[in-house]
């Protein structure tokens, strides 16, 4: 879709788009052969086999394309399947620029820490302390919640996301469709999330929160003078040569090469998938509103683990979990990061993403040297963990997957 047609939700029925993800997979299988290549581009070994078939199987899920790249010992490889847009059937890009949604967050975390080792905050400081007068109202009180706890989601605090009318407005049908291109000013979004009563006193348990990101990227502008993308810009993806990654603000457009994104916008019963592609992602914020590349992704989580983004107190604070028994995802939470469930027990550190039409998950070893990311051009996820890391032979996608 070009950017003089972004306005028009593009609509392809649920029954045409398996079919069209059938017909492509079929087609792919005989002429456009998945892509799997190293970085001197040569043909990968049988030691991916697992991680193509976990990127076929979400294809053959539903999903209509997914891009994953892998670093370890061996060098950089790439694996593709399904396509990148239902409509032409051009198969799916290793290079493909996608949204990483709250992937987001061990950027912002990062960009956090580096000011702590710099002198210039606590992570023990209050919300208060930096954001006079912010959050107050509905028992929500500034001057309990800590920058620490904002990072581990252990602030209480109402996740802005999960307010109905914000969601019917801004995240699902028919709502999406017409506020799609709106612009959301981040003390907006915080007051949504205040408007709500706080889920429990702060530090007391865990409960994902946006509206905590939200306010975590309002900290760094009061403690910089600049803004949040700024600092991520100057402080991360210029050092390490992140080129492809990118922070849109209030700019509705993918970068190419991309993928067209897919969706049926929350509803179950949906005869229509829309092509949700092009959307204004000031919604998230310094919760979620990042694009980047597999490469991009890998390249910083390995720096970030092998410290080279902050000295190894900082680290350490990072990866200091806490107990998340209900989540099916993750076993404990960090700032900005957590440790993911696995098939194998392996113990990794990961975030993942989702926004409309797309879902990212970038994993790594606790030492940085054998990392993997991928993101899926529809809200589904799943196997590429396990076959990457455990070798399962046969890992199942999921297909649930909460915005941002």
């Amino acid at each position: 879709m070009s950017a003089g047609r972004a306005g028009r939700a593009g609509r392809i029925g649920r029954t045409g788009v398996v079919g069209l993800v059938a017909a492509a997979v079929a087609v792919t299988a005989f002429t456009v052969p998945a892509q799997a290549r190293t970085e001197s581009g040569g043909t990968a070994g049988e030691e991916r086999e697992a991680t193509q078939r976990a990127l076929d199987a979400l294809v053959k899920a539903g999903m209509p394309g997914v891009t994953a790249g892998v670093r370890d010992k061996d060098g950089f490889w790439q694996g593709t399947a399904g396509v990148r847009d239902l409509n032409t059937g051009a198969p799916r890009g290793a290079n493909d620029r996608f949204r990483i949604g709250s992937v987001t967050k061990t950027f912002v975390s990062t960009v956090l820490l580096q000011m702590e080792a710099e002198g210039r905050l606590s992570l023990d400081d209050s919300v208060e302390k930096w954001l006079p007068g912010v959050v107050r109202g509905n028992g929500n009180d500034g001057r309990r919640i800590t920058v620490r706890q904002l990072l581990n989601h252990s602030s209480g605090l109402f996740n802005y996301t999960s307010d109905p009318e914000f969601a019917r407005k801004n995240l699902t049908a028919p709502g999406f469709l017409t506020h799609r291109y709106d612009t959301h000013a981040p003390l907006d979004l915080v007051k949504v999330g205040l408007a709500h009563r706080p889920d429990f006193a702060p530090g007391t348990r865990h409960s994902y929160s946006n509206t905590g990101y939200i306010l975590a990227g309002l900290i760094i502008e009061k403690i910089s003078g600049k803004t949040y993308e700024s600092e991520v810009r100057e402080r991360i993806l210029q050092p390490l040569g992140l080129r492809s990654t990118s922070l849109p603000e209030n700019d509705p457009r993918l970068p190419r090469p991309s993928a067209r994104n897919y969706s049926g916008l929350g509803d179950q019963s949906a005869t229509e998938l829309y092509d949700v592609t092009a959307h204004n992602m000031s919604w998230g914020w310094a919760a979620g509103d990042m694009i980047s590349t597999t490469k991009d992704l890998n390249r910083f989580l390995s720096s970030l683990m092998r410290g080279k983004l902050f000295p190894k107190k900082q680290l350490n604070a990072m990866k200091t979990t806490i107990p998340t028994p209900d989540d099916q995802l993750y076993s404990g939470y960090g700032l900005g990061i957590y440790t993911v469930r696995n098939s194998c027990d392996a113990t990794l550190w990961s975030h993942s993403g989702g926004t409309p039409g797309a879902v990212t998950e970038a994993v790594t070893t606790g030492d940085g040297r054998h990392t993997v990311a991928y993101n899926v051009s529809s809200e589904g996820m799943g196997g590429v963990v396990d076959a990457e890391f455990c070798q399962d032979p046969a890992p199942a996608p999921r297909t649930a997957v909460p915005l941002l």
